[in-house]
């Protein structure tokens, strides 16, 4: 598999040879909505609290008799049918939202994903990636320079300088390879990958 490849000018230099079996797999979007779904959820927090019907404050007198009154029968107002009342089935927070995925499908579903990248164009090479200084406006002429406004980096190391000028850039990630996920893949425009980032996605990968 043969990916694009860009200059500092955002011109496009000699395609880079790399692993079919990273770069080059079918398209399953049926994997990749899995993964993306799992990776949300695994990220969700247990917060959401209601109270049942024993929780609510409320009295236990009989709101009216047993019979003789025309209304249905009531023992209290903490019913769940009623306005104020208790919830059947309350959320609790330690409701777990996790989802497993084994480590096979999730590498199988990255691969498809950088792989539809390449297709559409929307994953570039670079053979490195950094900044003289710690300044976002450096960061940001040199990514308008190359044409690139939402774009996700993946580099083999983040510097310091690179991490702090990238923090106030809101359509900017840089990230490790193994911090790239299947969010953020899908997420940004571009994608852009030094060519030592590349050979380790694929040692991760194949």
């Amino acid at each position: 598999m043969e990916l694009k490849s860009l200059n500092e000018q955002g011109q496009a230099g000699a395609a880079v040879n790399a692993s079919d079996v990273v770069f080059g797999r079918d398209y399953n979007e049926a994997l990749i909505h899995q993964i993306v779904v799992a990776y949300q959820a695994n990220a969700r927090s247990g917060n959401r609290a209601q109270k049942d019907r024993e929780q609510v404050n409320h009295s236990t007198k009989k709101p009216w008799r047993q019979k003789g009154t025309g209304n249905a029968r009531a023992g209290m107002r903490s019913s769940p049918l009623w306005r104020g009342g208790g919830r059947i089935f309350p959320n609790s927070p330690e409701e777990n939202f996790a989802q497993k995925v084994n480590k096979k499908m999730f590498r199988a579903g990255i691969c498809s994903i950088l792989s539809q990248l390449a297709r559409e164009g929307r994953l570039s090479v670079v053979d490195q990636f950094s900044v003289d200084a710690p300044k976002t406006k450096l960061l940001a002429e040199k990514f308008k320079a190359m044409g690139l406004d939402s774009v996700l980096v993946i580099t083999d190391t983040v510097d310091e300088n690179l991490f702090l000028a990238s923090r106030n850039l809101p359509h900017v990630s840089i990230v490790e390879p193994r911090h790239a996920d299947p969010l953020s893949l899908i997420h940004y425009k571009q994608v852009l990958v030094t060519k030592a980032a590349v050979a380790k996605i694929e040692e991760m990968l194949s």
